[in-house]
């Protein structure tokens, strides 16, 4: 019986480097260079593609996820429909040139929004939130509107998928209510055979595709990172991760 069940961790272990094998090449055709880690909810299955848990990067606006959550759990607004009024400012992004919500700035990823109401919450709050949260390495930097675009803010991809897991169950000292209203703004895809909770990111060379998705009743975390060396490269950040997960079997 032994010799069966190591044969069988042996065989299971052998499709998983295949299929690894498999997500490498996708990178390589694409001429991405990136990680990328997708893990079942119960933790039995990990695949992963140059991942190196050493390696940490600006989170760019994957972290509006943790920042919603704060924002609400200050009161700086009630819901995901509370107007964010425009301030005037012509931006180079159309879709940022008219009123909010929390809901349409997180899904148009509205820096100045989440700017706004960064600067009242502070840098003494915005620390005790990270630590808490255990969220990257817990920095932020001279300027509490940037730190997590270009200042002291690192995560790695198993950072990523650790605050998802956090928020998945609802384990962060966070009101439940606040946890439910992001994951109805993260409700990024839904229909009768698939639902993905989502954000993407990018600042720099960072690029990220972030979040988790239910299918057959099973729930996946994923984290995406690639180097963005143009434009036509973002869209990369979710197209490769959905791919992966073709090519695992687990999206038709």
């Amino acid at each position: 019986m032994k010799y069966l069940g190591l044969l069988a961790i042996w065989a299971l272990s052998a499709d998983i480097y295949a299929l690894e094998n498999e997500i490498e090449r996708l990178y390589k055709a694409n001429n991405v260079e990136g990680a990328i880690l997708i893990e079942s909810a119960d933790g039995k299955l990990k695949y992963q593609y140059n991942v190196n848990n050493k390696e940490s990067f600006i989170p760019a606006s994957t972290f509006k996820i943790p920042n919603t959550l704060i924002i609400l759990e200050e009161g700086l607004i009630k819901d995901s429909s509370e107007v964010i009024a425009w301030d005037g400012v012509e931006r180079e992004y159309a879709p940022w040139n008219k009123d909010q919500t929390l809901k349409t700035a997180f899904k148009y990823s509205c820096v100045w929004c989440y700017q706004r109401y960064a600067k009242k919450v502070g840098d003494l709050k915005y620390h005790k939130y990270l630590k808490d949260f255990d969220y990257g390495n817990q920095l932020t930097g001279r300027e509490i509107t940037r730190f997590w675009l270009d200042g002291d803010l690192r995560v790695s991809v198993k950072d990523q998928i650790s605050f998802l897991r956090k928020l998945y169950v609802e384990n962060l000292p966070i009101q439940k209510q606040h946890i439910k209203t992001l994951k109805n703004i993260m409700l990024s895809e839904s229909n009768s055979q698939i639902k993905i909770w989502s954000k993407t990111g990018w600042s720099g060379k960072d690029g990220w595709y972030v979040g988790y998705l239910v299918i057959n009743n099973q729930t996946w975390f994923f984290a995406n990172h690639i180097e963005i060396k143009q434009s036509s490269d973002l869209a990369l950040r979710k197209k490769l991760t959905l791919e992966a997960f073709r090519i695992l079997n687990i999206v038709q």
